[in-house]
């Protein structure tokens, strides 16, 4: 069996896959902030996260899949003064914080699930584990690296650098970290500008608040996952995946945390997917540029000219390597759609083509190429188009050019499934599956062109191909018989 190589973004290099416990892996992904119905940024992270939880059970791998959900902490502009993002959207709503979480929530797991990801093994809340978080900032207190200012905790950068390195995941200096940060005189209470929130007190209007050894408050952001992902996958874990806008400073401070609390690094692997982007900019709520997945669906925004299957959607994004940018774009999502649509069929029309005694068909060599694929780094379009190097032989099959056994056959049709069902996550669409009515429809159509070729009305019989042919379906005569295909 082939290595499974990953990018590992802490060493810039790609390295052979090495679980710390054998037929194991346990895997921390960074979930959303509820505040809000997803959107095709929210997709890419669940797509690609779910592909690497599907194949490490496909490799027999016991995987224990943690996505948190961020539902208090999150403050605007990700920073560590200001609203929080959902009692800021509660307070518009005129709701309760835990009712806005638990409607964005449901949104989030109901995308999530047309888009056929896997829910994840365990989906903790970041108000579900205040006392780890609390836990966690007094071991970082005790070990020097953290301090208080009126109930603020701090987490001090400059002297964790000394001891450690911090920037090592994101590539940043300190001292320019320092430089490039502007703060006002009197608006800070902090040691250094670079220095981020482990709790924050409470001020009188924020909402949200715990109490704690030190004030009545919210823990930060960045200390959620620290403390959620050692807590069900342990002190050292396999990999951390996300987005790659979260390598700073979410990241970054999450491994400072991992090592001021427990003195070592927790990840293995870091993984982070690219963005999607419009004209370029990366789409996401703080910028506003961004289309809902419902959206997609049901076609209803002006950039949209169509609604879009989710399997459309989910499709577009494995067509791009989750570490390259994926441009929206009605075009990109057509020629997305045509693709499926194709990949789908070509996997019925191999299930029923007859066999014969010899093969034409080198089933091996597929496998080693789809393997060869997904195990360098996850490189999904390279797989896809292994996949439609397979379609094209398929359908030259089932035209009459070229022959599979019984044995054949069945090897094949077990590869297709695995790597397009169980590996890529995809499955038949709405329409598609209301395909048995359609070959019933087109059993007849095809029934009136034999009879009108069989009495020699080839006028009626070049009608028929000709009028399905406006309609993307095409007809291909071979010595079974005529077959048709939707393009």
């Amino acid at each position: 069996m082939q290595d499974l190589n990953l990018y590992n973004t802490l060493t810039r290099k790609k390295e052979v896959f090495k679980p710390i416990h054998k037929n194991k892996v346990g895997m921390y992904v960074c979930g959303p902030t509820v505040y809000g119905d997803a959107h095709l940024g929210h997709a890419r992270p669940g797509i690609t996260f779910d592909v690497v939880f599907r194949y490490m059970r496909h490799l027999g791998y016991k995987t224990r899949y943690v996505r948190n959900i961020t539902d208090v902490g999150h403050l605007v502009n990700d920073a560590d003064e200001g609203e929080d993002k959902i009692a800021k959207k509660a307070l518009l709503d005129q709701l309760e914080p835990m009712e806005v979480v638990a409607h964005y929530t449901r949104s989030y797991h109901k995308d999530m699930a047309l888009l056929n990801t896997l829910p994840p093994s365990i989906e903790p809340t970041a108000t579900g584990h205040i006392i780890e978080q609390i836990q966690m900032i007094e071991k970082i207190i005790t070990n020097g690296y953290g301090y208080e200012v009126e109930g603020n905790i701090y987490f001090d950068v400059v002297k964790y650098d000394k001891d450690h390195a911090y920037g090592k995941l994101s590539g940043r200096n300190i001292e320019d970290m320092i430089s490039n940060t502007r703060e006002l005189d009197g608006q800070s209470d902090k040691k250094n500008p670079v220095d981020f929130a482990l709790w924050k007190k409470a001020s009188a209007e924020h909402i949200m608040r715990w109490p704690s050894p030190w004030s009545e408050g919210f823990p930060g952001w960045h200390l959620e996952c620290s403390a959620m992902s050692t807590k069900y996958l342990g002190a050292k874990f396999d990999i951390h995946g996300g987005g790659m806008d979260l390598v700073f400073p979410h990241h970054e401070a999450e491994i400072a945390q991992s090592c001021a609390s427990d003195g070592a690094e927790a990840v293995n692997y870091w993984m982070h997917n690219n963005m999607i982007t419009i004209n370029g900019q990366k789409m996401g709520k703080s910028l506003g540029n961004f289309i809902t997945l419902s959206e997609f669906f049901s076609g209803e925004h002006e950039s949209l000219e169509q609604a879009y299957q989710p399997m459309t959607i989910r499709f577009f994004i494995l067509q791009a390597h989750y570490r390259s940018t994926v441009d929206f774009s009605n075009e990109a999502l057509q020629a997305a759609e045509k693709g499926m649509t194709k990949l789908m069929n070509a996997l019925d029309t191999l299930d029923g083509i007859k066999v014969d005694s010899d093969s034409s068909v080198n089933v091996e060599d597929y496998k080693n190429k789809f393997y060869q694929a997904i195990n360098d780094d996850f490189n999904t379009p390279i797989l896809v188009a292994h996949l439609f190097d397979a379609v094209k032989q398929i359908n030259s099959i089932a035209a009459g050019k070229g022959t599979l056994n019984k044995t054949s056959k069945e090897e094949l049709i077990q590869l297709m499934s695995d790597f397009c069902y169980d590996i890529l996550g995809l499955q038949k669409t709405v329409a598609e599956s209301q395909d048995g009515l359609a070959d019933e429809v087109m059993d007849v159509v095809l029934g009136l062109r034999k009879i009108a070729k069989e009495n020699k009305d080839w006028s009626t019989a070049d009608f028929i191909r000709d009028e399905l042919g406006k309609l993307n379906i095409t007809v291909k005569d071979s010595k079974e018989g005529a077959s048709w295909a939707k393009e």
